[in-house]
């Protein structure tokens, strides 16, 4: 109640004390706050102011390089400027726009809209390195440096190399080797606006990234060029849906080239992960399982009788082979599919079986690429009646073309089956290596005299069997076609086939394994030895006329009379199985070409000019740099394959 003063009405003491004390708790509150706020939990809130004005980021450490073994780098990280404009912080309007006319080529009316004040931040683009010199200093100018996968050779050696995407490496070396290659992250505080949005320019390096290291392959790049080169031109003219091709050393191993393509994509793999059904390739392992084993001599005679035998319910026929009465090695180098499965009557099934296995049938290679298949070898106890003939042949069983390419470089090497090596050298970011790899034999499949025995056949194949398209003058040619039907869902399709060679050269002095497959080749010229068989060719021939490392080009040249086939056009005849590529006609009607014309490469770049006399089979003396002008001796004049071709380049000058 109120209490009357004076004829006043006064409040009560009370609620003045009331309303003093409410204030004063309401004080002491806010007081009380505010510590808590300012001293306890500022360590909180600091936090979140600095993560609302602050953040910190991952700082991308520059990824290594793929070399190839001659030092071509396949896949480098090149730095990229990323320009930015703060029109609040431009100075002189008109002086940063014409800089930004000048230096990154900007229109007048845009570098006008960049540099406008009232605007926010603008991201210009991301230009090459060069432009920060012309722009760094220059204020209301921010820039900030990225990291971006290069690929200097475009599509060579794509499918091996890998991609990069989203900063982790796919496919090839590239994913393989990613933590090597990665590096190790690095990290920043960056500024942020009112809004949350990063403010360029406004970085502070917390802890700087750690550039990746490199790897080394065994890559020869004009190997890997010649090779690519000459299948695709193959794939296009027999209009084929893909193919592979390798290249390897048989003593070491190492994989020189690599491509495989399969409808339209270069960047495949299926020479590692794609198996097919080999045909007559396997014939030469059959072969060298009875001879190592003692179950057979070159010499025995098979019966072959009409070149039709029926057994165990399946019919194998010969449609070339014409005598009844064939040798051992006759059945190899004409390729009879009844002299073989009857010759493979010796083999036990577990020695057959054993035998393919030990020369990497059904196994993993252990190369160093991801998506590696072993193919299909089954054991004895999953097989029917048919099996040990059509295994004999090259059928009931998968192969990949990498395994096929080790397994011919066993022959070639005299009985050693070599871990195929891809990767020579890993190395630091700064260069040292840090570990190289030497070549690893896994084991001895045959003996040397076995080697040696199907070896010298194998030379029979190219001088006088199905692989005649392969022979390159001089030279003695070892290898052998095959042609192998596709199947789909278990069922062999009519008319789709892969058309494979596997060869190795100089065949008494072995130094490069090539293998070719075409998948489904169209037209009637699809046997392995029309259509495979000439790309061995045309690939060894320009890798003779090419400066490829460590080949002795005079090793294994026979003296004998040379007789050029020419390597970029030829017509197949075909009689039955058996189709040989021959000569054009001369204009003399002589059927065979002694020379080559020059071609005229002047006004090309001098590497493009070097790969097309190469693909001539002629060999190129260094050149400068610029176009070519002309070659000595000149364009159209005819020389014998393999001679030196000198070229004047613009960038070359007289001594």
């Amino acid at each position: 109640m109120s209490r009357r003063r004076n004829g006043e009405m006064r409040p009560h003491p009370w609620r003045r004390r009331a309303v003093l004390a409410a204030w004063l708790l309401s004080a002491l509150g806010i007081t009380v706050r505010a510590g808590q706020i300012q001293v306890v939990q500022a360590p909180t809130w600091e936090e979140i102011a600095g993560r609302q004005h602050a953040g910190a980021v991952i700082l991308p450490a520059p990824r290594g390089t793929v070399l190839a073994v001659d030092g071509v780098p396949l896949s480098v990280t090149r730095e990229r400027i990323r320009v930015y404009v703060a029109p609040n912080e431009v100075q002189d309007v008109d002086a940063v726009a014409e800089r930004l006319v000048g230096v990154l080529g900007l229109g007048s009316a845009r570098a006008n809209r960049l540099v406008s004040r009232g605007s926010g931040w603008n991201t210009v683009g991301l230009y090459s390195l060069a432009v920060r010199d012309s722009l760094i200093g220059l204020p209301g100018v921010h820039l900030e440096s990225l990291y971006q996968r290069y690929y200097p050779h475009g599509e060579i050696a794509r499918g091996l190399v890998g991609v990069v995407i989203d900063g982790d490496g796919r496919g090839g070396i590239e994913q393989r080797y990613e933590n090597h290659l990665s590096g190790t992250p690095g990290s920043q505080v960056v500024a942020r606006d009112s809004r949350g949005n990063p403010i360029p320019g406004q970085r502070l390096t917390v802890d700087e990234p750690r550039a990746g290291g490199e790897i080394v392959l065994t890559l020869d790049m004009e190997l890997q060029e010649i090779a690519q080169s000459a299948l695709t031109a193959a794939i296009e003219e027999h209009e084929a849906l893909g193919g592979d091709i390798l290249i390897t050393d048989p003593h070491s191993g190492e994989i020189k080239a690599l491509f495989s393509t399969q409808n339209g994509n270069v960047a495949s793999l299926s020479a590692i992960n794609a198996p097919f059904e080999p045909g007559s390739t396997l014939k030469a392992f059959t072969v060298a399982a009875l001879l190592d084993n003692g179950l057979a001599d070159l010499r025995d005679v098979i019966d072959i009788a009409d070149g039709r035998w029926t057994i165990n319910g399946r019919t194998l026929n010969d449609t070339h082979v014409e005598d009844q009465y064939i040798t051992l090695r006759t059945a190899l180098s004409e390729s009879s599919n009844v002299g073989i499965a009857k010759a493979a009557l010796a083999l036990p099934e577990g020695l057959q079986y054993q035998s393919l296995r030990d020369f990497g049938f059904g196994t993993l290679t252990g190369v160093e690429l991801p998506g590696e298949v072993a193919g299909v070898l089954r054991s004895p106890d999953r097989w029917s009646l048919q099996s040990p003939q059509s295994l004999a042949i090259g059928y009931e069983m998968s192969a990949t073309p990498l395994q096929m390419a080790m397994a011919y470089g066993a022959i070639a090497n005299g009985g050693v089956l070599m871990r195929p090596r891809l990767v020579r050298e890993v190395r630091d970011a700064n260069g040292a290596v840090v570990e190289s790899f030497e070549p690893e034999e896994i084991r001895r499949v045959v003996t040397r005299r076995t080697a040696d025995q199907v070896g010298r056949t194998l030379i029979d194949v190219v001088n006088s069997g199905t692989g005649r398209a392969a022979g390159i003058g001089s030279y003695q040619v070892a290898g052998k076609s095959g042609t192998a039907r596709f199947a789909t869902n278990g069922r062999y399709e009519a008319g789709d086939y892969s058309s494979s060679f596997v060869g190795y050269f100089p065949a008494d002095d072995p130094q490069l394994v090539i293998f070719v497959k075409l998948d489904r080749p169209s037209g009637n010229a699809y046997y392995g030895g029309a259509v495979a068989a000439p790309v061995t060719r045309v690939t060894m021939e320009a890798a003779l006329a090419a400066n490829v490392l460590n080949l002795d080009k005079l090793a294994g040249a026979a003296q004998r009379p040379v007789v050029v086939v020419p390597s970029n056009h030829y017509t197949v005849h075909i009689s039955t199985e058996l189709s040989i590529p021959v000569p054009p006609e001369t204009p003399s009607g002589q059927g065979a070409e002694v020379g080559v014309a020059i071609p005229d490469v002047s006004g090309l770049s001098a590497r493009t000019a070097i790969r097309e006399l190469h693909r001539h089979g002629l060999r190129v003396a260094e050149v400068g740099p610029g176009s070519v002008i002309r070659t000595y001796p000149a364009a159209g004049s005819v020389v014998a394959r393999g001679e030196l071709v000198r070229l004047r380049s613009e960038g070359q000058h007289d001594e």
